[in-house]
């Protein structure tokens, strides 16, 4: 299957990615893809749990912290969004062909945030688990309108704050390692494709945040 977008466009996001170590990207999926994806969303959202705090045997559920619930993707299990996994195998090929980063594999779940949802200021990485280079976030919200909150507020290291707004169809792309970030409350349901590319392979998703 031909590519989504040509290495020239993916070259200038990841020079905006090594420059700012996040790059914002609007319209990022196709719209067959994005409303394929927002369908799936709905038809899964009562199999949705809690999301914990931390990896593995250390994951715990603490609310005051993070408030979304969250469903595990698993690619042959939801073999029908095929063509966003094809778009995700694009973007661990362009990554290792211009980054050099060796990706190996990568994680994806939905996630809502009901009204008055948040989740702390926090890392994409974990101590005893250090695998996650790239953090993908998808914005499902259609409109969505300034006052509604849940905006991805990204702390920079002269500790200034950049807030993006969680319209339908934005892509965020950062450095898990790199980039401080939280989820400012949200005033009402908000959704989201989030997922981390991989430097080698994870357990299983479920228990990971």
């Amino acid at each position: 299957m031909d590519q989504q977008y040509d290495s020239q466009q993916w070259l200038v996001w990841m020079d905006e990615l090594a420059e700012q170590d996040f790059v914002v990207i609007d319209h990022f999926l196709d719209p067959d893809v994005y409303h394929q994806i927002q369908s799936f969303f709905q038809d899964h959202l009562s199999q949705f749990t809690q999301a914990g705090i931390g990896a593995l045997d250390r994951n715990t559920i603490e609310k005051d912290i993070r408030g979304d619930r969250t469903y595990w993707l698993d690619r042959v299990r939801d073999e029908s969004l095929s063509r966003f996994w094809l778009l995700v195998d694009e973007t661990i090929s362009m990554f290792n062909r211009y980054c050099y980063l060796s990706l190996s594999g990568y994680e994806f779940h939905l996630a809502h945030y009901p009204s008055g949802g948040h989740y702390d200021t926090h890392l994409d990485q974990f101590e005893n688990r250090n695998n996650r280079m790239i953090s993908i976030i998808i914005y499902l919200n259609d409109g969505w309108q300034v006052g509604d909150g849940g905006e991805l507020e990204i702390v920079r290291p002269d500790d200034s704050r950049i807030r993006v707004e969680p319209i339908a169809n934005r892509c965020v792309l950062f450095k898990s390692a790199d980039v401080p970030h939280g989820v400012l409350e949200a005033f009402k349901s908000r959704y989201s494709l989030t997922g981390w590319l991989l430097y080698q392979p994870s357990a299983l998703g479920k228990f990971l945040t």
